[in-house]
């Protein structure tokens, strides 16, 4: 959210939907994709190694359908999954030392949704932007 501010979008563009687990992001991902509300969908989560190979299925399957999202309705679909070995790894990554995996996946989005809107400008009259917001 401080990404998205810092960058100037508006609060009342964003939308924030939880789901219980990453198995869940590409059902809710597709669910707000059919929409077409949005200009870009930030999947984020954490799969936490354990000792079974849960880790595995949740989170290549997690990676698969968010892809399979993007694909299927052509906007941006971003992967901000972290799948660490340890609960304190993903700590680290999400704000800690290894950095913030959050704000690199609102970058993502943004660069994305500006180089979709160069590719494909909606009904030509959608001008790419800086930082990922369409001007009318």
């Amino acid at each position: 959210m401080a990404c998205l501010r810092e960058n100037g979008v508006p609060g009342k563009s964003v939308g924030v939907f939880r789901c219980p687990g990453a198995f869940e992001l590409p059902q809710v991902a597709a669910m707000l994709a059919r929409r077409k509300r949005w200009d870009a969908i930030i999947c984020l989560g954490a799969v936490i190694r354990g000792a079974t190979p849960h880790f595995e299925y949740i989170s290549a399957e997690a990676a698969r359908g968010i892809q399979n999202v993007a694909l299927q309705y052509a906007i941006p679909v971003v992967f901000g999954v972290l799948t660490t070995n340890t609960e304190r790894q993903a700590f680290e990554r999400a704000g800690g030392r290894h950095g913030n995996k959050g704000w690199d996946a609102v970058v993502t989005a943004m660069e994305m949704t500006d180089l979709v809107s160069q590719i494909r400008p909606e009904s030509g009259k959608s001008k790419p932007s800086k930082r990922g917001r369409r001007v009318d």
